[in-house]
C-alpha cells in the first residue's frame, strides 16, 4: 500500500496565516493525476486575494493528464550536488526520487516565490515515516533551546478544536509548543495513543523557536 494517494494544495495568505485547502491532487489506482479546485478557493479569491495556480485559472474544471508533471516543476532538481543529503532530509525513499506525486507529497512543495504547500494525506501502514512541521510556533514564543536535535515529543487529540476538529497539540513534558500540520494530522486519529513517535529533526531559532521539523513514525 502506498503511504499517500491524496495531497491536499494549500494556501494561506502569509506566514502566520492559517492554513486552506483550495484543492486536490490525487492518484487514481490506475496510476493517473487529477487536480480540481475546492470550494473553499472561489471564497478566498473574494476575501483574501487567492489567486490561482498559474497553470490551472479555471477553479470550475477537473484536470487531469500531465497535472503532476505540471506542479512537479516546484520540485528541487534531481542534478543537485546535495540531493542526496535533500533527500534524506524529507524522509525520501530513494527507489521512488523519480516520482513526481510521490516527491510533492513528502517535500511538501514549498518554493520562496508563493504560498502554496502540497500537504499529503497520509495513511496508516507499516514503516511510515515522512517530516512535517510544528505549526504555531509565532503565537506560542517558545523560548531559544527549548528543543534540541533528536529530542522526543508527545502528542494530545484536540478534537474540540474549533478550527480543526483534526488538531492535534505537540508538547515536549507538559509544554505546549504548538500543533501538528493542519491535513497531516489526520493519521494522528487513526493510530492509537502514542503508536506514533515524533521527533525533532531540524530548528530554526533565533531569540524564539521560528521553524521547528519533526520526523513521524510508525
Amino acid at each position: 500500500m502506498q503511504e499517500f494517494d491524496k495531497i491536499y494544495v494549500v494556501w494561506r495568505k502569509g506566514a502566520g496565516e492559517r492554513r486552506t485547502a483550495v484543492g486536490e491532487l490525487i492518484k487514481t489506482p490506475e496510476g493517473k493525476h487529477i487536480f480540481k479546485y475546492y470550494s473553499d478557493a472561489i471564497k478566498l479569491q473574494k476575501e483574501e486575494g487567492f489567486t490561482p495556480y498559474t497553470e490551472f485559472q479555471d477553479l470550475s474544471k477537473e484536470y487531469n493528464g500531465n497535472v503532476a508533471e505540471i506542479f512537479g516543476q516546484r520540485l528541487t532538481k534531481s542534478d543537485r550536488p546535495d540531493i542526496t543529503s535533500f533527500y534524506k532530509f524529507w524522509e525520501v525513499d530513494s527507489d521512488k526520487a523519480n516520482d513526481k506525486f510521490y516527491l510533492l507529497g513528502k517535500t511538501q512543495g514549498l518554493v520562496p516565490t508563493d504560498n502554496f504547500e502540497f500537504l499529503a494525506e497520509y495513511k496508516l501502514i507499516p514503516n511510515l515515516h515522512f517530516l512535517t512541521e510544528i505549526a504555531g510556533l509565532s503565537k506560542m514564543q517558545v523560548p531559544k533551546g527549548t528543543l534540541q536535535i533528536g529530542d522526543l515529543l508527545r502528542y494530545e487529540l484536540e478534537p474540540t478544536n474549533q478550527r480543526d476538529s483534526s488538531a492535534v497539540k505537540v508538547f515536549k513534558g507538559n509544554q505546549h509548543l504548538g500543533y501538528i500540520k493542519k491535513y497531516h494530522n489526520k493519521v494522528f486519529h487513526e493510530a492509537n495513543k502514542d503508536d506514533l513517535k515524533i521527533s525533532v529533526s531540524a530548528i530554526d531559532q533565533n531569540g524564539v523557536l521560528k521553524r521547528v521539523f519533526i520526523k513521524v513514525t510508525y
